[in-house]
């Protein structure tokens, strides 16, 4: 990757880690490689969280020294005392994102105008929630109408959006991003994988996958790659950012199981053997050959149901401590991206020009009539008709079939709808 690379990024908890783990790697060569972040202006850091960064800071001396040395600590002395504001924009410059403030980074360039940051940048990360992506980029989009060589865009971001004319079907962020900037999809790619944030920073082994064509995907594996952070590639794009938003929406449910259980390990271990088993149901719509997703749908469901903002949400849901009426961006987690997915596949999935055969009541049925626990999220999380606890009895109800067959119905049946990812011809790949 010859010459002076500018990478820009926009700034969530893994938009940040992101940015940190490339100015860690490649910030010593700033003559070839310029990083900056883009982050909205204007949030304030409210007095608690400010209270609470300050004694992440003196907890750490190697980051209390660093502060010192730039004259920035004296700010956040004020912002503790209630004497001074402090801003999400102004912390991210010294290595602390709001969504994740106990997990310092190593200090950013942080833009807070969009065009400065993208303008002339040869890779763009997209690390915006879904709901976000398509307004930011088609803004984007207007700064780039002059550019020559088309930029490099990697998109972070696991949630979906459903579109139902002229026919039902999946629309993802990297397709956004292409209809929005007019950039094809031979540049844009997909990065996911079973990762936490501040466990990735922090150095904890992990793995993730990075999807698109031939002629970008490799090249980027290896400038990504380091030592705790493998990047594996593949050529299938939508699908398995599509599997990136579906295992968003189960995570909820396990959360609220997990809650409404005590933690009994074998009440979650009953949910996950049932969601598990929807979600393979699913792919087998998606994909024509599905086996070879399960590994890393798996993967990843596993990590964000052990530690993911969407099993905190649903887990916090059935606690009580927070309701549907505060919306699905929470402070100090960011977007909880599995809330407008549930409402996407479900609306999806509810059509009848998708239907199936039902085994047991022998005639067609909508997909979703396959998917009891999808069902349940709907209708406790969109339409609100039914409380948290009734995610227990989804999966205690004597009608629920054992998740093997579930599984066998899948692979008995025709299932896979290439239509479903805007692919007519069934080609599913970028």
């Amino acid at each position: 990757m010859g010459g002076a690379e500018d990478g820009a990024h926009a700034a969530g908890a893994w938009g940040s880690v992101f940015c940190a783990l490339l100015q860690d790697a490649y910030g010593h060569l700033r003559d070839k490689v310029q990083l900056r972040i883009w982050r909205r202006p204007g949030r304030a850091v409210d007095r608690a969280t400010a209270e609470h960064l300050f004694n992440v800071i003196n907890a750490r001396e190697d980051v209390l020294r660093r502060l010192i040395r730039r004259c920035a600590y004296l700010k956040y002395v004020e912002g503790r005392l209630g004497d001074r504001t402090l801003y999400a924009d102004e912390i991210l410059r010294d290595g602390f994102c709001l969504n994740m403030i106990d997990t310092p980074l190593c200090p950013l360039k942080v833009v807070t105008n969009l065009q400065e940051a993208v303008w002339d940048a040869d890779i763009v990360i997209n690390g915006l929630p879904s709901t976000e992506t398509r307004v930011v980029f088609g803004e984007i989009g207007r700064y780039w109408k002059e550019r020559v060589n088309a930029p490099v865009i990697i998109s972070l971001t696991k949630g979906i959006e459903a579109s139902l004319d002229p026919v039902p079907r999946i629309i993802t962020p990297t397709q956004m991003i292409s209809k929005a900037t007019k950039v094809p999809l031979d540049n844009i790619l997909y990065l996911g994988g079973p990762n936490i944030a501040s466990e990735i920073y922090n150095k904890e082994y992990a793995n993730a996958r990075i999807c698109g064509t031939d002629k970008w995907r490799k090249p980027l594996a290896k400038f990504l790659r380091q030592p705790h952070f493998i990047v594996w590639d593949n050529s299938d794009l939508i699908t398995h950012e599509v599997m990136g938003g579906l295992k968003n929406v189960y995570a909820i449910g396990a959360g609220m199981v997990a809650a409404l259980t005590n933690e009994s390990a074998t009440s979650k271990s009953v949910y996950f053997a049932l969601c598990t088993s929807e979600m393979i149901y699913i792919t087998h719509l998606l994909e024509e050959e599905p086996e070879k997703l399960a590994g890393p749908l798996l993967a990843d469901t596993y990590v964000t149901l052990l530690k993911g903002r969407n099993a905190w949400y649903g887990h916090k849901l059935a606690k009580g401590e927070l309701t549907l009426e505060m919306g699905d961006s929470i402070k100090g987690k960011g977007t909880i991206q599995g809330v407008s997915a549930v409402d996407a596949f479900y609306k999806l999935l509810s059509q009848d020009s998708l239907s199936v055969m039902h085994p047991e009541a022998n005639k067609s049925v909508a997909p979703v009539e396959m998917c009891p626990i999808l069902k349940t999220l709907h209708k406790i999380l969109i339409k609100r008709e039914l409380p948290t606890e009734s995610i227990l009895q989804a999966i205690r109800d004597e009608s629920m079939c054992d998740p093997r067959e579930r599984i066998e119905m899948a692979r008995g049946q025709s299932l896979y709808r290439p239509s479903i990812l805007g692919q007519p011809n069934g080609d599913v790949k970028a």
